[in-house]
């Protein structure tokens, strides 16, 4: 209801519910621009967070991949990092954090190609020992992925041969997905029944879908959640696979899903109509089958 937005107060709470229960939490994960919401957070509350991650002495762990896919009009991207900087918390070594990149989303890799970085400050040198021995007995990103991250973080250079092409293909997928958040969300929300905040940034739309009661009654029988029933029958029904909503964590009576707008735009154009028809489908038979027991 609140596009959501997070409430540094609600945060408070659940830690403090959390240390009675007798469970010490020691980090923070955000996930900013936000999966599976799409959302992003505004400046002031990327410094709550920051600040809230220093007072109570827990590991920020920064998810960032999305950072390059900000579609709002006046919606802006802030690190975590930039957030400790203007707080005054990383002047001070007062925060603890460890901020994730990655070629895999944003415009280059779009979910295809692997590759990705972390950066740790404030993280006392011999944790960092043992993070840099854990990573090196690991496999590294292939050939392609590795590429793709030194194009990510150091890309051509103005006035070279491939600047002028490189910035256009950039700007190409950019407005594609930026035109396909749009279009997916509108979509989804024309849908009687559906209700689905605009996509601000990431890969994702994360509506909400009403259902009818026998429709939560059947799942119920099934033993398995009414957003798992209803992603199986509109995969059993047009092919399209969503994420059902229910794993991903959610307040209790609210049913949906996950679904990507990484499709080209025609086909996107075409997955909503399947959406709505599915859902009316969806609706008729379990509410014919509740006429029906009546």
């Amino acid at each position: 209801e609140k596009g959501w937005s997070m409430d540094v107060d609600h945060l408070q709470e659940q830690l403090d519910e959390a240390t009675a229960k007798g469970i010490t939490v020691n980090s923070f994960v955000l996930i900013n621009p936000g999966n599976p919401t799409g959302q992003v957070l505004s400046r002031e509350q990327v410094h709550d967070i920051v600040k809230f991650c220093s007072k109570n002495k827990l590991v920020l762990l920064a998810d960032e991949v999305y950072q390059e896919n900000v579609y709002g009009d006046n919606t802006e991207f802030v690190s975590c990092k930039r957030a400790a900087f203007e707080t005054g918390l990383l002047q001070k070594d007062a925060i603890e954090l460890v901020s994730f990149h990655s070629t895999s989303k944003g415009l280059y890799g779009e979910c295809g190609h692997r590759g990705g970085y972390m950066e740790c400050v404030g993280i006392d040198p011999a944790v960092q020992e043992h993070i840099y021995k854990l990573a090196s007995s690991s496999l590294c990103s292939n050939t392609d992925g590795q590429i793709m991250m030194s194009l990510m973080v150091r890309g051509p250079e103005p006035g070279t041969e491939s600047y002028e092409k490189h910035e256009k293909e950039k700007k190409d997928v950019f407005e594609s997905l930026k035109r396909r958040a749009i279009k997916v969300a509108d979509g989804l929300n024309s849908i009687q029944g559906f209700s689905c905040q605009p996509a601000q940034g990431a890969m994702y739309c994360f509506p909400r879908v009403e259902m009818p009661p026998a429709a939560l009654k059947e799942a119920e029988q099934q033993n398995m959640s009414p957003d798992t029933l209803y992603a199986l029958s509109l995969l059993e029904e047009t092919g399209i696979c969503v994420v059902p909503a229910s794993g991903f964590g959610q307040e209790e009576g609210r049913h949906g899903f996950r679904t990507t707008f990484l499709p080209p735009e025609e086909e996107m154009e075409n997955a909503v109509e399947l959406f709505k028809k599915h859902h009316e489908n969806f609706c008729k038979k379990y509410e014919d089958e509740t006429i029906a027991a009546a």
